[in-house]
């Protein structure tokens, strides 16, 4: 028995969540998942379903009898195989927190993609890649290469069948287009002390106004830097009793969190773009744990 993912955007009308349950129950499927949301604001309705094809049914003879519902429907439908892993190429400079943290979610399955390679502007995490048998690739980028850098990057993208780009703390500015070519499908983590504290030290600022919650932010990238749609947040308290340095350790752990579980939101279709604002599902059963892990 396989299992599948079927996610649907449309506008919101009676009768889909009958259509879509019934047509399930007749092509011999049982729901093992269901999330649905109506957006009164925007008038569109979005709905996340997980079902085990219990007589056998292939993707492509759901997706056909699926047809007839999104044509009346004027849905946006997809349809995922659960067994099939999606294809993330990481991005990073020189702080290494996310990155390792995904590798090792990644190597004892709490993270389950397919890693297809390692981008850096930068070689200092060149071994650690290359000893987790992933392909390392050293684009270095100035203001002069930036088009050319960025050429590369999108040629192993495509070379890799790359689905996801994760930018691990990569900290250079994407263009406008490749933000616009890889829309809904970039995923950048910063700390959450924006637009307050900008520059290269934005932790210890922290510290020097007496801040008191460190927070993370991970969200889709668009050609406005660091407001794409925001997919996953979370804060820690501090003190004053903690320094600049105890500061910048609790804003790594949770920026690494904060990261695994955006792309883990995102792998397992849990996220739908709603404009600006993203609609995103708690996680299916059996999903949570690995989730949560770290």
């Amino acid at each position: 028995m396989t299992t599948y993912v079927l996610t649907v955007t449309c506008k919101s009308t009676r009768g889909i969540v009958a259509a879509i349950s019934g047509f399930l129950a007749g092509m011999g499927c049982n729901i093992v998942d269901s999330s649905q949301f109506d957006d009164l604001g925007s008038g569109k309705f979005f709905m996340r379903v997980s079902f085990i094809s219990e007589e056998g049914k292939t993707e492509q003879e759901l997706a056909e009898g699926l047809k007839p519902i999104s044509e009346k429907f004027e849905m946006d439908i997809e349809l995922y195989s659960q067994a099939s892993r999606m294809k993330v190429l990481l991005m990073v400079s020189r702080f290494g927190h996310c990155l390792n943290d995904l590798l090792y979610r990644w190597k004892i399955g709490a993270l389950p993609i397919d890693i297809v390679g390692v981008v850096s502007n930068h070689f200092d995490y060149q071994k650690v890649v290359v000893n987790h048998d992933i392909p390392f690739h050293h684009i270095p980028v100035t203001k002069e290469n930036k088009p050319q850098a960025e050429a590369k990057i999108m040629d192993i993208v495509d070379s890799t069948g790359a689905e996801l780009v994760v930018l691990a703390r990569y900290m250079q500015v994407l263009s406008d287009k490749m933000c616009e070519q890889m829309s809904g499908k970039i995923i950048n983590i910063h700390h959450s002390f924006l637009p307050s504290f900008k520059g290269a030290n934005p932790y210890k600022q922290a510290y020097q106004r007496g801040v008191k919650l460190i927070g993370a932010t991970a969200h889709y990238v668009t050609a406005d830097l660091d407001e794409g749609p925001i997919i996953e947040q979370d804060t820690v308290r501090i003190t004053h009793a903690q320094s600049p340095e105890d500061y910048v350790s609790l804003g790594r752990d949770v920026e690494a969190q904060v990261l695994a579980r955006a792309i883990h939101a995102h792998i397992h279709h849990r996220v739908f773009l709603n404009g600006s604002r993203t609609v995103v599902f708690p996680p299916s059963p059996g999903s949570y744990a690995s989730e949560r892990m770290g």
